[in-house]
């Protein structure tokens, strides 16, 4: 592969990221393990096709970096990200974790997916709040490709 995701690709992976989304939602209000809620979340699941393998790269991601992810987004928040309604902060966490680990996905990806998401299942204006923090965090994190 040359980099380059072919459609079914990227739809598969847009849904990887819907899914991993309801699943970072009710771990974090859960408080059970990661695991346990994807163990769950996979009886629950409709049968739609999914990239799996980048669903269980994000929610196993999140779980494991939220503490440095959480001290990124805390850096250009304003205010605590215990007071970011849930599904923001879901997608918040899921970004900050691409934008960190999958440099092969361009930030402009990471911030349209998220940005959709928070359009989707948050609160009517979440999405230009998650728009706005992912924007200050991709600058600090890729500022060369923020620059290009």
């Amino acid at each position: 592969m040359n980099g380059a995701l072919d459609r079914n690709q990227r739809l598969l992976r847009t849904r990887a990221r819907r899914r991993a989304l309801q699943a970072v939602y009710a771990w974090q209000l859960s408080g059970y393990p990661m695991r346990q809620v994807e163990q769950q979340f996979a009886h629950e699941q409709d049968g739609e096709t999914a990239d799996l393998e980048y669903f269980h790269a994000l929610i196993a991601g999140v779980e494991q970096q939220h503490a440095q992810l959480d001290a990124l987004l805390g850096q250009v928040l304003d205010r605590p990200l215990a007071q970011v309604d849930p599904i923001e902060r879901a997608a918040l966490r899921l970004a900050a974790w691409e934008l960190v680990n999958r440099i092969d996905v361009p930030y402009k990806v990471v911030l349209n997916e998220a940005l959709e998401l928070a359009k989707r299942f948050g609160n009517d204006q979440g999405h230009a709040y998650v728009n706005g923090v992912l924007d200050q965090l991709a600058a600090r994190l890729r500022p060369a490709e923020y620059r290009a």
